[in-house]
């Protein structure tokens, strides 16, 4: 199917025209309708930004400073264990313990203040499997060059439908579908070919030339996305190691003594050498060590004279940020829909959860067809006392420990997916401003029809085959109380437990309360035992 990006998929060299995109200037066209203010990008100050965790004696981040200015792509490069990710977090105000100043266009004040503004794309896709790319982002498709796959399901890392450039480029259209005036992202380009990580670059770079500033960790970068970012943040060990132009980077660090080889094509492979601390193949003498560039640019940064800035529009920029987000009432109805539709792509799993529900049913009926109804047996009244059977009054309270605990076994592992598969959903979709309480009713609310239909089904058999003396209704209501109460324990268990134990810690939870129930034991014989 043909596509109005602009994309060439020649290896050695990936351009991006944004001007030769009408898709992509209309997208941003309507982003900018979005707010109030001006200027669409935003632009960030920090100074001495510093992370330290209670229990570590020495601080993970420390002592970074520096400016993304508005509408441009602002690259964070380190080796492995530099404090990339860190000084994310620490700059969108993730983490606690942390100390420094930031200010967003010119104002002080924490960048979370500004989050329902701000996109965060984190490394690892976190989006919904069993939604379609469509039903995720249904008016970037062009601009992201996923409309050929548009009716795909996204798929999950363990069992993929969709390529991992085409993954990501989810994962980015979710946030840009918000209308973000800034975006952050955690290494996009991992775990992608070299081309897929060019295309996903030159996307980020054409929205960052129409006005929004992108923000990303960049990791081993090819020439050509080296060459496309316009500013970059050099950690090491915490640190920064520079922080400016990335056309000034190669003249800086052949101010510190370096050379860079004429012969070598990416001078990004060197520069990662230099700031890892190997930089003695580059370097005839003197000190190569991280420490050494970190005090050079220290007292770099000290003789340069820093240039004050003043607030930019902020009064319309906070009326921005009070104008975006749709009432919880809606956003619980969008939620309510999308579980929803989560389901209906789950369809084999619904069935499943329906015949396991029926089969149970059947199986507890079976065990109490023997009965013909007869679960109670008395005294009769004076003066026929003497013409009475032999009694029988523990029949139906055993009969509903039995279907307490068939419940319970049935309905466990199914209540355990409404949160546990979705942790990483919420905690993305919370930090970026949606409203806790309409996620938490919406997901609650789609469980609904699962659990009409299974206690129907389970209702249905258990009557016709065990013949209470109990009316349908009356079941019917009871048991899908029960149902609920499984659900609400299911779910709790799943979020205080990891993925892979939630089934079987949720299953045994209910076989706890099955059987303190108050049927056998008694409340008596188990307050006798002294540990209630």
């Amino acid at each position: 199917m043909d596509n109005d990006c602009a994309f060439e998929d020649d290896t050695s060299d990936v351009e991006y025209d944004e001007k030769a995109d009408p898709d992509i200037l209309q997208f941003v066209q309507s982003l900018s309708r979005c707010t109030v203010a001006t200027t669409f990008g935003l632009s960030f100050e920090f100074e001495n930004l510093m992370f330290q965790p209670k229990k570590c004696s020495k601080p993970i981040l420390s002592g970074v400073t520096g400016e993304i200015k508005s509408g441009t792509l602002w690259g964070v490069m380190g080796a492995s264990g530099a404090g990339k990710s860190t000084f994310i977090n620490v700059l969108m105000g993730s983490q606690s313990h942390t100390y420094g100043i930031t200010k967003v266009t010119g104002s002080p004040g924490a960048i979370s203040k500004y989050k329902k503004i701000i996109g965060y794309v984190p490394q690892d896709d976190v989006v919904l499997p069993e939604l379609t790319i469509q039903s995720h982002v249904d008016i970037l498709l062009k601009c992201l060059d996923l409309f050929h796959v548009k009716d795909s399901l996204v798929g999950s890392t363990a069992a993929p439908v969709v390529s991992g450039g085409e993954r990501k480029r989810v994962s980015i259209g979710i946030e840009l579908a918000a209308a973000p005036m800034a975006l952050f992202l955690d290494e996009p380009t991992s775990g992608l070919d070299s081309t897929s990580a060019s295309s996903i670059i030159m996307i980020l770079k054409a929205l960052s030339r129409l006005g929004i500033t992108v923000v990303t960790i960049i990791h081993q970068p090819r020439h050509e996305i080296f060459e496309a970012l316009d500013s970059i943040l050099l950690l090491g060990k915490g640190q920064a190691l520079y922080s400016g132009s990335q056309e000034d980077v190669q003249p800086y660090f052949e101010q510190c003594g370096f050379t860079f080889p004429k012969y070598h094509g990416n001078r990004a492979d060197v520069i990662m050498d230099i700031i890892a601390g190997h930089g003695s193949i580059y370097k005839t003498s003197g000190e190569t060590s991280v420490s050494s560039l970190t005090e050079y640019w220290n007292n770099r940064q000290a003789n340069l004279k820093k240039v004050q800035s003043s607030p930019v529009e902020a009064a319309a920029l906070h009326k921005t940020v009070q104008m975006r987000g749709a009432p919880w009432h809606r956003q619980m109805y969008f939620c309510l829909c999308r579980s929803l539709l989560q389901q209906y792509h789950r369809k084999s799993s619904f069935y499943f959860e329906i015949s396991v529900a029926a089969l149970t049913g059947l199986l507890i009926g079976l065990a109490e067809v023997s009965e013909d109804g007869i679960n109670f047996r008395g005294i009769f009244q004076h003066p026929y006392e003497l013409l009475s059977s032999s009694t029988d009054f523990a029949s139906i309270p055993e009969m509903s420990l039995l279907v307490g605990l068939s419940v319970g076994l049935t309905a466990s592992s199914p209540g355990v997916k409404i949160f546990g598969g979705e942790k990483l959903i919420y905690l993305r979709e919370a930090s970026s401003g949606h409203n806790r309480f309409a996620y938490y009713i919406g997901k609650v609310l789609s469980t609904f029809p699962r659990m009409l239909l299974a206690n129907f089904h389970f209702t249905v058999f258990f009557i016709l085959l065990a013949t209470p003396k109990i009316s349908w209704g009356a079941a019917f209501i009871a048991n899908l109380l029960y149902f609920y109460c499984i659900y609400g324990l299911a779910s709790y268990v799943s979020m205080i437990t990891r993925r892979e134990d939630g089934p079987l810690i949720a299953t045994m939870a209910s076989l706890v309360v099955g059987i303190i129930s108050g049927v056998s034991p008694t409340l008596r014989v188990v307050t006798g035992w002294h540990v209630v």
